[in-house]
C-alpha cells in the first residue's frame, strides 16, 4: 500500500498542475475577452481532443509500464507548458485581448493539450489499481482516487483564481512549470513494481487496437450500454463545463469564484472518501444509477435563483456524488475486463464517453448566446417568466442549465428500464 499512496501523491501533485492551469487559461480567456463563446470553444476543443486521444492514449498505457507511461505523460506537460510561457513572453501587447487572435489560440492550444496529456496518467492509476490493490479493497482504492482528484480541484481552483487575480498570467505559467518539474523528479524515485508487460497472444501492442478492443466489451453483456450512457450525461454535462465559469463570473469576482470553486471541491473529498470508508455495496451498478438521478434533479433547481448560495449548495452536493460515480464505473470495468486490456478500455471508455461533449461545447455557445440569453434578455422570456426568474444574461444560461437538467433525469430513468442496464446487473 505505501507504493500505492506515494503513487497517488505524486498524481495529486500532477493533477493540481494541470486542472490549475486549466481553470486559470479559462478564467483568463474571459476575462481578457470578455466572450462566452470563446469559453465554449475552449470546452469544445478540450473534450474533442480528449475523445480522439482516449483509443491512443490507452494503448499507450499497456503498451509501457504504468511508471513509464506516467513519466511520458509529465514530460510532455512540462514541455508544453514551457512553450506556452515562452509564447506568452514573446506575444506583442494586445495580442491575447481579442478572441479572433491566431496568437491567444495558440497559446489556448499549448496549455490545453499540456492539460491533456494528463489523461494518461488517470487511465495508467486505474490500470495500477488492478496490479497493487486486492479486489476486495478496489472499490475503496477507487474512492481515494477520487478523494484525490477532489484535493487536487479544491487546490487548483483556489490557486488558479487566486492567480490569475492578483499574480496575472506570467506567474501562473512559472508555477505550473515548477510543479510539473517536481512531480516528475519525485515519480522517478517511487519504486512502482510492475512484474510484466502483458499482451494477448498475436497482438501488436504498438498499434492502436480498436477492434480487438470492442470484441472484449461485447463479451460484456450491457457494458456498451452503461459506456453510451455515460456518453449521452458528458453530452448534456457539457453545457455546464462550457458555461458554469461564465455564470458565476456574472454573480462574483474571479477571486470569490476560485476560492468557491476551492471550497466546493471538498465535496470531491468527501464522496471519494465515503467510497473509501464504506465501498459501493453489493451493486455498484445500482449506486450509479441512483447518483445520477439525484444530479440530474440537482441540476433543474440550483440556478432556479440567482443566488451564489442555492448555486453553491447544489454544486456541492453535485460533486459530493461525482466520485461515487466514477469509482462505480471503474470498479466495474476492472472486475469484468482482464488486465491485459484495462488500459485500451479505460481508453475506450474516455473516448466514446467524451465525444460527445465537444459537440455540445461548440454547439451550446451559439446557442447560449443567440436563444437563450436573448429570450431571457429582450425576448418572449421576460414576459413568460421574467417576474420570478430573473432577466438577463445570467438568468438565460440558468434557465438552459434547467432545460438540461430535466432532460438528464428523464434519460436515466427511461435507461434503468432498458435490457442493458438488466444484464449488466445481472453480471457477477
Amino acid at each position: 500500500m505505501k507504493v500505492f499512496y506515494a503513487v497517488l501523491a505524486n498524481s495529486l501533485v500532477a493533477s493540481v498542475t494541470n486542472t490549475f492551469v486549466w481553470f486559470a487559461v479559462t478564467f483568463w480567456i474571459f476575462l481578457q475577452t470578455k466572450s462566452v463563446l470563446a469559453t465554449s470553444v475552449m470546452a469544445g476543443i478540450y473534450f474533442g481532443t480528449v475523445a480522439l486521444s482516449g483509443f491512443f492514449l490507452g494503448s499507450l498505457v499497456d503498451r509501457y509500464r504504468k511508471k513509464t507511461a506516467m513519466l511520458i505523460s509529465s514530460i510532455g506537460s512540462l514541455t508544453l507548458y514551457t512553450i506556452a510561457f515562452l509564447l506568452y513572453l514573446l506575444a506583442p501587447a494586445g495580442a491575447f485581448t481579442k478572441d479572433s487572435s491566431v496568437l491567444l489560440w495558440v497559446f489556448v492550444l499549448l496549455t490545453l493539450f499540456g492539460a491533456i496529456i494528463g489523461n494518461i496518467r488517470s487511465i495508467a492509476l486505474s490500470t495500477a489499481v488492478t496490479f497493487l490493490i486486492p479486489e476486495e479493497n478496489r472499490d475503496k482504492a477507487n474512492g481515494l482516487v477520487g478523494s484525490t482528484t477532489g484535493t487536487a480541484f479544491l487546490i487548483s481552483s483556489i490557486m488558479s483564481g487566486m492567480a490569475v487575480g492578483f499574480l496575472g498570467m506570467f506567474w501562473t505559467l512559472v508555477v505550473a512549470v515548477g510543479l510539473m518539474l517536481l512531480a516528475i523528479l519525485h515519480l522517478w524515485t517511487i519504486p512502482m513494481k510492475e512484474n510484466e508487460i502483458v499482451h494477448t497472444v498475436h497482438e501488436e501492442p504498438q498499434t492502436v487496437d480498436v477492434k480487438g478492443t470492442i470484441k472484449v466489451i461485447k463479451l460484456i453483456p450491457g457494458l456498451f450500454g452503461l459506456i453510451f450512457f455515460n456518453c449521452f450525461n458528458n453530452f448534456l454535462g457539457g453545457v455546464f463545463m462550457s458555461l458554469m465559469d461564465a455564470y458565476g463570473l456574472s454573480l462574483v469576482s474571479v477571486q470569490v469564484w476560485g476560492v468557491l470553486w476551492g471550497v466546493l471541491s471538498l465535496g470531491f473529498i468527501i464522496g471519494g472518501l465515503v467510497v473509501a470508508k464504506r465501498g459501493l455495496g453489493k451493486s455498484p451498478l445500482k449506486v450509479l444509477f441512483q447518483c445520477n438521478m439525484l444530479m440530474w434533479f440537482i441540476c433543474i433547481f440550483f440556478t432556479i435563483h440567482a443566488n451564489i448560495i442555492l448555486l453553491a449548495v447544489g454544486m456541492f452536493v453535485y460533486l459530493c456524488l461525482i466520485p461515487v460515480v466514477e469509482a462505480a464505473e471503474q470498479t466495474i470495468i476492472q472486475k469484468a475486463i482482464p488486465p491485459e486490456r484495462q488500459g485500451r478500455v479505460f481508453g475506450f471508455a474516455q473516448s466514446i464517453e467524451q465525444a460527445a461533449s465537444p459537440i455540445t461545447a461548440f454547439m451550446i455557445g451559439p446557442v447560449a448566446q443567440y436563444i437563450f440569453i436573448p429570450f431571457m434578455t429582450t425576448g418572449a422570456g421576460v414576459e413568460l417568466i421574467g417576474d420570478w426568474f430573473g432577466t438577463g444574461m445570467a438568468r438565460g444560461l440558468a434557465l438552459l442549465f434547467s432545460v438540461t437538467g430535466i432532460i438528464g433525469f428523464i434519460v436515466t430513468i427511461l435507461a434503468m428500464q432498458t435490457r442493458s442496464y438488466k444484464n449488466l446487473l445481472a453480471l457477477k
